[in-house]
Parts: C-alpha cells; structure tokens; sequence
C-alpha cells in the first residue's frame, strides 16, 4: 500500500492531480478522513488531473454529488467526474434509494468523500484514500 506524506495544500492536491491523470472511465476513488482533512482538495486535483475545470469543485455537502464535466478548454469533457459527499447519508441504503449507485455505471470518474457510510457497496476494484495528520502535514494511505 503506498503512502506519502505532504505539508501543503499543493502537495495534497499534486498527489490528486497525478491520480486524475491516471484515471479511466469507470474508476471509483474512494476518500476518508477527518473533517478538513483534504478530501476537498484532493478531488480537486483529481479534476485538474482529468483536465477538467477545478475552480467550482467544491464539497457537496448538501447536494450529494455534484458533476463535472466541463473541459479546460470550455469543451465537454471525455471523462467526467461524480463528485460525491456521503456525511450526510445514514447508510448505503440511502445512497442506493436516491439513485446515486448508477453513477458507478455511467462511464465516468466517481469520488466518494466519507465513502465509509457505503463501504459495503462499493465496486470491487475501488481505489480507497484514507487522510490523516492535523495542521497542513498529511499522511495519505492508498489501498
């Protein structure tokens, strides 16, 4: 399992845009951590990895998942992002009565922060980030 460690927001959010870089439709990142740990930042660089526009990621907290699909360039992007944020969900059953485990199948990238309220039903293959230190240094686990 690789980690790395990282002592600024940049780094944090270079670690995303590498991941980004290498993600395929179909991919599930799966984030944890702590309240303000960096799972914000961290799709955020996935976005700019994915060549998408990063300025309005933003956690959706209220919203639930919020789609990304505008290319840097102002075109539609290939590949878009499902950004979602499942604090606020009691269980899986929540996420699967909404709808929101077809997002899995709709040939996009999904990032799940606080995907441990549906651990158990996510795609076998899903790439799981877990986020922790205090200040700006970070221990990023990737299993």
């Amino acid at each position: 399992m690789p980690s790395y460690k990282t002592t600024s927001y940049e780094e944090t959010e270079n670690i995303g845009i590498e991941l980004g870089k290498n993600a395929k439709p179909g991919d599930v990142i799966a984030l944890d951590g702590d309240l303000g740990a960096g799972k914000t930042v961290m799709t955020r660089g996935i976005a700019k990895g994915m060549g998408l526009m990063d300025e309005d990621v933003c956690s959706p907290t209220f919203t639930i998942v919020n789609e990304y699909i505008d290319a840097v360039d102002g075109s539609k992007a290939e590949v878009p992002l499902f950004h979602f944020d499942t604090y606020r969900l009691s269980d899986s059953e929540d996420f699967i009565n909404a709808g929101l485990d077809e997002y899995f199948y709709r040939g996009g990238v999904c990032v799940i922060e606080w995907s441990s309220v549906i651990e158990d039903i996510l795609p076998p293959n899903t790439i799981k980030i877990r986020i922790t230190g205090s200040g700006l240094e970070r221990l990023i686990e990737v299993t």
